[in-house]
């Protein structure tokens, strides 16, 4: 599933090239993907065409679109969501879901194969739906002592802990494994043991590898993530743990190693995150 550094990727497309048009046609070709807007896809397009886009947001793996009524267009790229900008006559991509027409003759496309995103309009801007939503650590306004403290007070695993939306927003299992590996932390340290500096230091490394992914397009380890012209990112290539499976570590040599986790899976090195004594599995 997409992550942070890849839905602020598309994003920043949305923010070149739909903020500042107006919507002149909105056409819904599977109800699946509009299906968390209760009134129906027909409402969806009736509360869409016409409308002005403002501006374009994220918070965690959400985003969304403001529009000149106050309303807003809130998006979730799911598994393999993508907004693609198109040409009009350009082929539609395999499994459209959604179009809108743009007044500069080019269309905004939503296509998802596994039909896990979707789209809907909440009345507010920014969404209420997603007011439960934590700040991410690229936020401006993310506070890392207050982060520190909600940590430290839990008893869990400290990955389990990162995945929380909650607590911190836009960390998934690629890059919490990577910021893992960087801290030198087993996936199943128990939260309630962690020092300050083991958390800050962690939450530097989470800030700093989801920059370092957004500076190469994020990571595509297939054709379902692109950005909006569909194009692949290619951190992937930087990656030190995560799919790194039998392959050496950058930093000890040791063979990187799978472990089953939360029904996918975690990888990590066995010299540098050594199995912790009290964890939380």
């Amino acid at each position: 599933m997409p992550e942070l550094p890849e839905v602020e990727v598309v994003r920043l497309g949305l923010d070149d090239h739909v903020v500042g048009r107006t919507l002149t046609a909105v056409e819904v070709l599977d109800a699946r993907s509009v299906r968390r807007h209760g009134p129906g896809p027909s409402d969806f397009v009736a509360r869409l065409t016409g409308r002005h886009v403002t501006a374009a947001h994220r918070r965690g793996k959400y985003l969304w679109m403001s529009l000149d009524d106050g309303s807003s267009v809130l998006i979730h790229l799911g598994m393999s969501g993508q907004a693609l900008i198109c040409d009009p006559d350009a082929p539609p991509p395999r499994h459209l879901r959604i179009t809108f027409d743009l007044d500069d003759s080019r269309q905004l496309r939503f296509a998802d194969q596994r039909i896990f995103g979707g789209m809907a309009v909440s009345e507010t801007d920014p969404p209420t739906e997603i007011a439960h939503i934590a700040l991410d650590p690229l936020d401006p306004d993310f506070d890392d002592a207050a982060f520190v403290a909600r940590l430290r007070r839990r008893q869990t695993g400290v990955k389990r802990a990162l995945l929380d939306q909650g607590l911190v927003s836009g960390v998934g299992n690629i890059y919490a494994d990577e910021a893992l590996w960087r801290s030198r932390l087993h996936y199943a340290r128990n939260t309630k043991g962690l020092r300050i500096a083991e958390v800050t230091d962690l939450i530097g490394h989470v800030r700093d590898v989801m920059a370092e992914a957004l500076e190469q397009g994020g990571t595509s380890f297939d054709a379902l993530y692109v950005n909006v012209n569909g194009q692949s990112g290619y951190f992937d290539r930087s990656l030190h743990a995560y799919g790194q499976e039998g392959r050496p570590c950058d930093r000890c040599g040791s063979i990187i190693v799978r472990e089953p986790f939360m029904n996918r899976s975690s990888y990590r090195c066995p010299t540098c995150q050594p199995r912790p004594r009290n964890g939380r599995w």
